[in-house]
């Protein structure tokens, strides 16, 4: 990984973490997933007639990523319903490199280093060891957890399929592109239809800002599919997933799900090291692969 594909997938952690958190301020999360995914049909279709049409090979690729993020979606939507989905979300985004780094070496022939290997193991050990602190004290939540674990899979599954479309796509721009245009349709269109003539008067107040994390949410995953075309699939979601702040996503979500305003609470010593530890790992995968390329 050169050090313009780890600086890519750096901003693009960084303009994904933005997104997420404007995604947060809207409270009903089918208006925003509903904005934020028509934001991106919108996109998309601008894009389409100054970028190549994705070639032959990738479209298979491409559909079958669109039915995943729909699926994914899905799933987030129903884990924001789990009032302990905010503690285990880090979970899905920290099992989600170990999974990938599985279905790369299968799909992709794609074998980490040790470094990068151990760089992604670590990070997402910090991840969900974070998530798995938050927890303690507390009986589990089975349910809030197996979204976790499903969500992660299906992040997983939609990276290493993206990845290899986009490579087959000749066009990073237009492979993502066609990419939002399909599978932004659904999550409105089931909007439309359960809320019917209240689409509009829900949308109206949150519009702006749901337009606004669209921009970011493409702008974020048009870095990833880039790099993906320069550098193996398995660091670039490890390194991808320093946008997550465990601890923070622990607070947020868990008080949205509940209803309740956000507390602040200082992080445990213990919490405070795990997080280091994840992101000097997450820092290592990045930095391991520019020194070791091989």
């Amino acid at each position: 990984m050169t050090p313009l594909v780890t600086a890519a997938v750096l901003l693009a952690a960084v303009t994904h973490a933005s997104w997420n958190a404007i995604a947060h301020r809207i409270t009903d999360k089918l208006v925003g997933f509903t904005l934020i995914a028509g934001g991106g049909v919108l996109i998309g279709l601008a894009l389409m007639p100054f970028v190549a049409v994705p070639a032959a090979g990738a479209w298979p690729y491409l559909l079958v990523s669109a039915a995943i993020h729909v699926l994914y979606y899905v799933l987030l939507m129903r884990s924001f319903r789990l009032g302990d989905f905010g503690q285990a979300y880090p979970i899905a985004r920290g099992t989600a490199p170990l999974v990938v780094t599985v279905l790369a070496a299968v799909f992709a022939h794609e074998v980490p280093n040790a470094w990068a290997a151990a760089g992604i193991a670590v990070s997402c050990t910090g991840l969900t060891g974070v998530a798995l602190w938050g927890m303690r004290g507390r009986r589990p939540n089975w349910a809030a957890i197996g979204a976790a674990l499903a969500t992660g899979v299906s992040i997983a599954a939609y990276t290493v399929v993206d990845g290899l479309g986009v490579r087959a796509s000749g066009s990073s721009l237009g492979y993502i592109a066609w990419l939002m245009a399909v599978q932004g349709v659904v999550i409105p269109a089931y909007a439309a239809y359960r809320l019917r003539s209240r689409l509009v008067p829900v949308l109206r107040p949150f519009a702006a800002l749901g337009l606004l994390g669209s921009v970011l949410s493409v702008a974020a995953y048009a870095l990833v599919l880039w790099a993906q075309t320069r550098a193996e699939l398995a660091p670039i979601a490890a390194l991808r997933e320093s946008s997550v702040n465990p601890r923070s996503c622990g607070n947020n979500f868990a008080a949205q799900g509940a209803g309740e305003a956000i507390p602040y609470a200082p992080a445990s010593s213990r919490a405070m090291r795990a997080r280091l530890r994840s992101t000097l790992s997450l820092a290592s995968v990045g930095v391991g692969d520019v020194l070791n390329p091989a």
